[in-house]
Order: C-alpha cells, then structure tokens, then sequence
C-alpha cells in the first residue's frame, strides 16, 4: 500500500443544537467539515478550510489539533459563528431545521495556500456550488474529487450543481437530492440519470439501508452497518464521505476493489458518528474499532456463489 495523500476538505464549521427522541445537546461542534474531517482524519492527513467566528470556542480547535487535522486554511472573522438548530422525529430520516444563522459563513470565500492547492484528494463538502467552482478553479491536478450538496442548492441553483457534477469525479447526494436532480423516483434509474447527464461516478446514499456506487461500467452497493445506540444522525453523510475518501487517499488507488473498500470504510464511520451528538464517537474511536466493524460489514455479505448452484 502507498503511503497516505493529503485530503482537501472545504466546507462548514458550526455550532449546532439537537433534539432527538434520544436527548439533546446545545451549541455543539458541528458542520460539515467538522465531520469530514475527524472522519477522513483516521485514514489519511486532512487540511481544512473554512471560517468561524471570533466565538469559535478554543476547545473545538484544540480537538482538531489533537487529533491531527491541519488548521492553516482555518479563517477567523469578525463576527458570529454559523449556527444550525435543528430536531429529528422518531423515524430519524431527515432533520427538520428550526432556525439557520449563517453569519460569518455568508460571505465565505475559501483562501487557498499553495499546500492546498497540490492536494491530490479533495472534498467539496455542501457549500454554495459557486463555491465549489471557485475552489476547482484554483485546484492544481487533484487526482481525485469528490463533491457533496443539498436539496436547497438544487432547487435554486441546478445548473450549477451539475456543472460541478461534471467536472469532479465522484458526487455524493442522499436519495432525495438524487432524485431530484435526475429527475428519476427510482433510485438505480436516478444513478443512471446522473451518469447520463454527465457525472463521471455517483454515490447515493440511503440512511439505514447502505450506499449506491454508480458510473458508466460498474455498480456497487454497501448495507449500512447495524447501529443499536442510535442518538443523533447529524453528520452521518459526511463521515461517511471522510471514511470513503479517505480510504482512497491511504490506499492510492481510485478503482475496483478499493472502491468497495472505501464504501465500507464510509458506512464504518457514519455508523460511528450516529452514536453520539457532536463529532464525539469520530473522536474517541481508533483504529481496531474501525477495523472490527469493516470486518464485520464483510461478513455480512460475502458468501461463496459456487455453493448457491450445486
């Protein structure tokens, strides 16, 4: 195996408060990058970039100075911190958000330093697709690029979220964007849709019931893997990115087998990040736990075809 590429992770850090039918928790390390990152951390050296406020408190950043991520594209601007309050029913599909504060977050404008701009592995996480542009136009040669996105940016903006979805190499969305975009209720139809309209790869993921791997000559599906202590799916989808991405940048290679590898990795780390709020459980977990669980996911769906016919 070569040795690990550094990963690119542009997106969000907030501060969130959650209601589950399982508890609460108030003003809480969250956003997008803050999952990704503590995620793909496991695998693969990450550099972030983003903007807090001045209220940013020192103990978010220090938990990201321990556990390694690179923090010199970290932006500090006068202001107040992106905050998203949001609460999830007993079915735990989709949040509903009960109040967004963008604040710094509003005029964003992601700052590139040379160190980031040579990254051979990036993730566009869920930011205004003008963004992603900005950023893919200041990339260099990633070797790979795998972007994220939302039902809101679809609705305002479609044009623009295809046109990244074109010029990366995978793109991420759950069921509903995917279907939104394509155009396609049925969700292998959707992944088709999307390679048609000229995705290079595309991923689905479906909650509770695993992730769709999608482009021009292969399919691959993963389950979810089974959670009991379910508190609080906040950042399920972008653990999931920084496991899958993740494993890519370790194992160097972008095709086949590592590609079902990297989806378990994925699943491995949201089925983590869903056990506590916050990105707490990404935090404490190590590398045996991570790797008891993949192992586990292999189990569960490999069997030998020869004996299904004799």
């Amino acid at each position: 195996m070569s040795s690990a590429g550094d990963i690119l992770v542009v997106g969000s850090i907030a501060l969130d408060s959650v209601r589950t039918p399982y508890g609460e928790a108030s003003e809480v390390l969250g956003g997008s990058a803050s999952y990704f990152s503590l995620s793909a951390i496991h695998f693969a050296p990450v550099r972030l970039v983003a903007v807090v406020g001045e209220d940013f408190p020192t103990e978010h950043r220090a938990r990201f100075e321990a556990r390694g991520v690179d923090l010199t594209g970290l932006e500090t601007a006068p202001g107040r911190t992106f905050r998203w309050k949001g609460e999830y029913t007993a079915e735990l599909g989709h949040a509903h958000t009960l109040e967004t504060q963008l604040n710094v977050f509003s005029t964003f404008h992601p700052r590139l330093d040379a160190r980031h701009r040579d990254a051979p592995y990036v993730f566009l996480a869920n930011i205004d697709p003008e963004l992603q542009l900005e950023v893919l136009g200041q990339m260099r040669r990633p070797k790979l690029v795998l972007s994220d996105t939302m039902n809101y940016w679809i609705a305002r903006k479609p044009e623009l979220v295809l046109e990244v979805l074109r010029r990366v190499d995978i793109a991420l969305l759950n069921e509903e964007e995917a279907r939104a975009l394509a155009g396609e209720t049925l969700l292998v139809r959707a992944a088709d849709r999307l390679i048609v309209q000229g995705a290079r790869a595309v991923i689905i993921k479906k909650g509770e019931h695993g992730a769709l791997y999608r482009d021009p000559e292969s399919r691959y599906l993963t389950p979810a893997f089974p959670v009991d202590a379910l508190r609080d799916p906040t950042g399920a989808g972008d653990s999931f990115a920084g496991g899958f991405l993740g494993w890519l940048a370790r194992a160097g290679e972008v095709g086949g087998q590592a590609i079902c590898q990297a989806l378990a990795c994925g699943t491995t780390m949201a089925s983590l990040a869903i056990e506590d709020f916050s990105p707490g459980r990404l935090v404490e977990t190590g590398p045996r736990e991570i790797e008891e669980r993949v192992e586990l996911l292999h189990r569960m769906v490999h069997f030998d075809l020869r004996s299904v016919f004799e």
